[in-house]
């Protein structure tokens, strides 16, 4: 879900290009459903091989990373640790929403209805246990770190990103920036031309970034202010809210009574099924992990081959051409950084 935060965040545009030699920390499941989501045929059916186990998440994994590697991009991948007590309520959410959608499905399969057959498959979306292991294996292979988080992916993601190991925390989700992510970078991988749910109208989908100092100073909020702000909308931890009060009338609300607790009694029919500081302490004081290594080391571009092409039956021909613009990237950022070295 992610806190509703898109109308309040200032954001700036930023091309991939900018971003050569950047340590970008990418909040992994996020991406890795988006990938499963969007990478689908035309009535919805994801990518798979011949023992029909889906293939979509490895797709997108490899061809959009290395498009990040070609460019002298640095990412990190994170995953998700344990979830917070307070997220059960969500995770139930989505998995009724799923539920549903899988009936929707059926009903737009049995008229041939292909744009809702779509829509609904991407809805019903879930993530099994052997993508998480073909995506960290794949990773190792193209040389490229994880870290596994001890709780929530983005917490730990902002956390590396506060500490100058990460540039840029990576997500699609505003929530990096009430876990204290200075900076979030966004549509890193899912940039490029995207249709519109339900419209047959496409729009370019270009890279930006919101920072925090430049959020807290738009907004005119403290830190802890912008989290009441999202507690009061909804997050993955009360993701109800208050029902009915948009970002900008949270917003109001924080401004003139400093807090949420002091707000509350200025809002009809507001109640939390938990304290609030509850759910502001997931924020302020996240369970993250201190013990990861960072190292980019060289792709095994045979076992590469071996695993997508042998294994995952992806064509040769295009996993070869996307290894060599990776090679070349790399080649053309070891020789600016030793350049670099003459001229700093």
């Amino acid at each position: 879900m992610g806190v509703n935060f898109k109308d309040l965040i200032p954001k700036t545009p930023v091309k991939l290009e900018d971003l050569s030699g950047k340590i970008i920390a990418i909040d992994a499941y996020n991406a890795i459903y988006q990938f499963l989501s969007s990478i689908r045929q035309p009535d919805g059916t994801p990518l798979k091989d011949s023992t029909g186990k889906i293939t979509s998440h490895l797709s997108g994994l490899f061809y959009r990373t290395g498009n990040l590697v070609e460019r002298g991009i640095k990412p990190v991948y994170i995953f998700d640790g344990e979830s917070p007590a307070l997220k059960a309520t969500e995770i139930e959410r989505r998995k009724q929403i799923k539920v549903q959608a899988v009936t929707e499905y059926e009903k737009a399969a049995t008229v041939g209805d292909t744009v809702m057959m779509r829509k609904y498959a991407q809805a019903a979306t879930t993530m099994k246990d052997y993508m998480l292991d073909d995506c960290i294996k794949l990773l190792e292979l193209m040389g490229l770190p994880w870290v596994q988080a001890l709780g929530e992916g983005e917490a730990q993601a902002a956390y590396m990103t506060k500490k100058g190991d990460a540039d840029y925390c990576t997500s699609q989700d505003y929530d990096s920036l009430l876990f204290g992510a200075p900076k979030l970078l966004r549509n890193v991988t899912i940039s490029g031309k995207r249709k519109i749910p339900g419209k047959n109208i496409y729009v370019e989908i270009t890279p930006e970034v919101a920072e925090l100092s430049k959020t807290l100073n738009f907004c005119k909020l403290s830190y802890e202010q912008l989290i009441d702000v999202g507690i009061l909308i909804g997050t993955d931890f009360n993701p109800d809210g208050i029902k009915g009060l948009g970002p900008k009338t949270a917003l109001k609300l924080i401004k003139e009574h400093g807090t949420l607790e002091r707000a509350l009694p200025y809002i009809k029919n507001a109640t939390f099924p938990v304290e609030p500081a509850k759910i502001r302490d997931i924020f302020l004081q996240p369970k993250v992990a201190d013990n990861y290594k960072i190292e980019w080391k060289s792709s095994n571009t045979q076992s590469i081959i071996d695993f997508l092409c042998g294994e995952k039956e992806f064509s040769e021909e295009r996993i070869q051409k996307a290894l060599d613009r990776m090679d070349a990237g790399n080649k053309k950022q070891k020789g600016k950084t030793s350049l670099d070295k003459w001229f700093n």
